[in-house]
């Protein structure tokens, strides 16, 4: 009784701020809820200030004020621009990640604690906080080997913090769930789970580290481009440290000028960057805004902060790759029927209707650059396609196209003459020959022959023993049945079910087989 209280006083101390700002029920969506609920939206609005304002930058003002948990609330709404629009998403998207420090004293203790011993026993040098976020602060400080780092560390208490706030969002949303079939279609339960599961990474800085650890990992055969060094000795739940770039931010235009830097082959370099993680490796940095950028004194393009990041399984690579390579080669009706292969689109739909509908979507983008098109737009596009298709996105192509739209954002700002299609075609061809050209075939038909012999010794054991099984039962019909059955029978299935896979493994390799020499020919 007395957590449900403390849960609506954090509630209501949350509504009120919201409708300081016109952001609890924002005048310009009131129309979509019922009578009653617009009578309370306009009673809220009474005094509420921003009201000049688009109604994301109102919601992005009242998240700030009322802490970390809201501000990470607001931050994974902007990744979910299929659910709230794409300039709700986008408004969000600038809320300013950036919050008081905490202080010196309480740093230091969570080292110690982390550690066992003092700050000035692990680094020479050791500064003030440099920059103080929702979830974290940094400092810069130095090792005994003379190596400048970076150490990032949690809030004191913020995992406290965090599952008090989460409770009375869960409590909110099972709340929302009951106002209207449109509120229970937007899964608003699901939702904080899932942002509730997305900040739990955050507040193990282990996990970034590992991110940061595989990262280096799958770019190390890109030279031009540099992910900072983990260093694990003083790395720990609640605290990471890793190696200082020191370089120019890519929000820092002038900067970048003035080192000479060749901003259109950098832009190329992002997009082709992030193109590799996502369908060449599975594993792509879901956060590669301006600053989380830098050109290093080398000139290599570092990725920083690993907080976010996104995974797709071999087989969404594959279907993503076809998707955008579909577009560039003005391919709907291939496009369209990837969607349908995949389980994208529900049953019931016409391929056909949904190809017309895509070409509506890609026609508009061919043959013009990044100054005269405005990717939100065409995802939005994209997304209101979807709907009418009863198509269900799923969250990781989700955090996919909404990664795609920030490195839109910071390839355009680079160079706004950018033709994004061009600079990804080489990139999404690549990983098309890899899922299923010759060489993937050749690894596919490798694995299953390799199953095949595995189990292929043993088919005449198999077979000797379902044939004295078969003895038994014609021999003695009545007696079998009088015996233990359900014992015999069962282990005579699963004597059928292993030969059954055996000789499955092998018809397999036989059919890849033909489909690589069908391919290679």
């Amino acid at each position: 009784m007395i957590i449900a209280l403390t849960d609506y006083a954090r509630l209501a101390r949350a509504g009120w701020t919201l409708s300081r700002h016109d952001a609890l029920i924002p005048r310009e969506f009131a129309y979509l809820l019922p009578p009653p609920i617009r009578v309370v939206g306009a009673i809220s609005r009474i005094g509420a200030k921003d009201k000049e304002k688009r109604p994301g930058i109102r919601m992005a003002n009242a998240l700030e004020s009322l802490g970390p948990a809201y501000v990470k609330l607001g931050q994974f709404m902007a990744t979910r621009p299929d659910i709230v629009g794409f300039e709700l998403a986008n408004d969000l998207g600038r809320l300013q990640d950036k919050m008081p420090p905490f202080s010196d004293e309480e740093a230091r203790a969570e080292i110690e604690s982390a550690f066992g011993k003092p700050t000035d026993a692990l680094f020479s040098t050791f500064s003030k906080p440099l920059a103080a976020a929702s979830i974290a602060q940094a400092h810069k400080a130095t090792l005994a080997d003379g190596r400048t780092v970076a150490v990032k560390i949690l809030r004191p208490q913020i995992e406290r913090k965090a599952k008090q706030e989460f409770r009375a969002f869960g409590r909110a949303a099972r709340a929302i769930r009951k106002i209207s079939p449109t509120a229970r279609r937007m899964e608003p339960e699901k939702f904080i789970e899932t942002l509730k599961a997305a900040a739990a990474i955050e507040l193990d800085l282990r996990m970034e580290a590992g991110a940061a650890s595989e990262l280096a990992n799958n770019l190390q055969s890109e030279p031009d481009v540099r992910i900072p060094e983990v260093v694990w000795p003083l790395s720990a739940r609640r605290v990471l440290t890793i190696e200082w770039i020191e370089g120019t931010p890519l929000g820092d235009i002038e900067a970048l000028d003035a080192r000479g830097i060749n901003r259109k082959k950098l832009a190329r370099l992002v997009i082709d960057v992030f193109l590799k993680q996502a369908l060449q490796m599975g594993f792509f940095h879901a956060d590669m805004h301006q600053g989380n950028l830098i050109v290093d004194e080398e000139g290599r393009l570092a990725l920083v902060d690993f907080g976010i990041m996104g995974r797709l399984s071999e087989d969404t690579r594959r279907v993503f790759a076809e998707i955008i390579y579909g577009f560039i080669t003005r391919n709907y009706q291939r496009t369209a029927e990837v969607h349908f292969q995949a389980g994208y689109v529900g049953n019931g739909h016409s391929i056909d209707a949904f190809a017309q509908a895509l070409r509506a979507v890609g026609e508009p983008l061919q043959g013009r650059n990044a100054a005269q098109v405005d990717m939100s737009r065409v995802l939005q596009q994209l997304f209101d396609v979807t709907a009418l298709f009863d198509m269900h996105l799923r969250p990781e192509l989700v955090l996919l196209q909404r990664t795609m739209v920030t490195v839109e954002g910071v390839a355009r700002l680079l160079d706004p003459e950018i033709d994004m299609w061009a600079a990804a075609t080489p990139v999404v061809k690549q990983a098309i020959q890899d899922a299923i050209g010759p060489k993937a075939h050749a690894e596919k038909l490798k694995t299953a022959t390799t199953k095949a012999m595995e189990i292929a010794p043993h088919i005449p054991t198999y077979v000797e023993a379902m044939g004295k099984a078969a003895q038994i039962i014609a021999e003695d019909p009545e007696g079998f049945k009088s015996r233990d059955n359900e014992k015999i029978e069962a282990a005579l299935e699963k004597q059928n079910r292993k030969t059954r896979g055996a000789l499955w493994f092998v018809g397999v390799a036989a059919i890849i087989l033909a489909g690589a020499i069908f391919y290679a020919l």
